[in-house]
């Protein structure tokens, strides 16, 4: 959408979005914006910059740390979001999750998901943060 047709409010649903894939991506704003539009095309990286904004505003009955906790569990339920998974995974102690809680997600979800996608939830937890303090 060209500047002209941007609303104010867009404009800053938009900046918000930005700010939250910035945060879980460690990268700049400024970065941040570029890299989606490689990644996605300009207007699928909008269209989640928009999203973004919304999913993850502060206030309401969710906290950051629910909600992360809650698009964790989605990603690794619903499989072949590897690396959507990995990003979440990563931003999820920025939000407040521990890491043990993170632990204790994946191994409930062999419960309620099944074993095959709850393990590979765990492999990617292990990857990105590493074992369990204490383990080996």
């Amino acid at each position: 959408m060209p500047p002209e047709e941007t609303s104010g409010a867009d404009s800053a649903r938009r900046a918000e979005g930005l700010a939250a894939y910035a945060s879980q991506f460690g990268l700049s704003e400024e970065e941040t914006g570029p890299y989606m539009d490689q990644l996605l095309g300009p207007a699928m990286a909008e269209e989640a910059q928009h999203a973004a904004a919304a999913a993850w505003r502060e206030g309401g009955a969710l906290s950051r740390r629910d909600r992360s906790l809650a698009v964790i569990a989605a990603l690794v339920t619903q499989g072949g979001a590897d690396a959507r998974l990995r990003g979440h995974l990563r931003w999820a102690p920025e939000n407040g999750v521990t890491r043990a809680e993170l632990d204790e997600l994946m191994t409930l979800l062999a419960v309620y998901a099944g074993f095959p996608r709850a393990s590979v939830g765990m492999e990617a937890l292990r990857d990105e943060l590493g074992p369990m303090e204490g383990e080996g």
